[in-house]
């Protein structure tokens, strides 16, 4: 798929090259992905050096920390009403929802308009992750233009890269979070810092992240994703393309009282 290059985003220098530029987070220790629940150690107690947390959730101490924002879908039990321009809707006027997860409505960055609503929401939500502690965000949902073709792919790229103008503006690094195809643009032209990534090991696609990125890529694999793909774990450690940082979670990043815990890295 051809990207849509945006004419006013120019090439900024590499965040390496950058004197001001954010800190990106550490390429060796130990990871963790905590959307579900929280813990300040492994299971085993081993100290965590790197780990994402929901917006809503503590940083935590020691460590650095990555922000969870959704960014092209709303939260569940959130209010647009006073943003409803900005939700996509079907050809009955119904706003559409994430058929895989059907409590997030689909935001629709297709015009300045609706860009500028959704920024009102959003841009506090990354201002209060820089006000908590934490050192970066990770947009999530930037593939919406991918999964539904309403949306404008220029429109999308100008609203990821007004992310990431607030998150440095906030003194804090940003991740592209999936989109494989959008890679190369998202760094060399958008500004993104870093990439946080799911199941690329599942699609074989983890170089489009590491060939730009180098060894600043957070990868989740999931348990579910890897059999439907007749992958194990070892053999995602074992590709060269993979990301430093890779682990092993549950789909639902449950706490590790659930039974349904998984973790496990290379």
């Amino acid at each position: 798929m051809s990207l849509i290059l945006l004419a006013a985003c120019g090439s900024p220098a590499s965040p390496a090259a950058d004197d001001t530029a954010p800190d990106l987070p550490p390429t060796d220790g130990v990871f963790d992905y905590q959307l579900g629940g929280t813990a300040d150690h492994l299971s085993d107690g081993t100290r965590i050096d790197v780990v994402a947390r929901d917006a809503t959730a503590a940083p935590l101490d020691g460590a650095y920390n990555v922000c969870y924002v959704n960014g092209f879908q709303t939260q569940p039990d959130a209010d647009w009403s006073e943003h409803a321009s900005a939700l996509l809707r079907d050809a009955s006027g119904k706003p559409v929802r994430d058929p895989d997860w059907p409590d997030e409505l689909i935001l629709d960055p297709s015009t300045a308009s609706a860009r500028e609503a959704i920024l009102e929401v959003v841009a506090p939500i990354i201002s209060d992750c820089a006000d908590a502690g934490f050192d970066a965000v990770e947009i999530d949902n930037l593939d919406t233009w991918t999964r539904f073709d309403a949306i404008s792919q220029e429109g999308a790229l100008a609203l990821a890269e007004s992310y990431v103008s607030t998150a440095h503006d906030e003194g804090l690094a940003i991740a592209q979070k999936n989109a494989a195809e959008a890679a190369r643009p998202a760094h060399d032209d958008l500004g993104f810092d870093f990439a946080v990534v799911e199941e690329c090991g599942a699609y074989s696609e983890c170089a489009a992240y590491t060939d730009v990125y180098g060894s600043h890529v957070l990868q989740i694999e999931y348990p579910d994703s890897l059999a439907e793909a007749d992958i194990v774990f070892e053999a995602v450690c074992a590709d060269p393309a993979r990301a430093p940082l890779t682990i092993l979670r549950d789909r639902d990043l449950v706490g590790q009282s659930n039974p349904a815990y998984t973790y496990d890295a290379c």
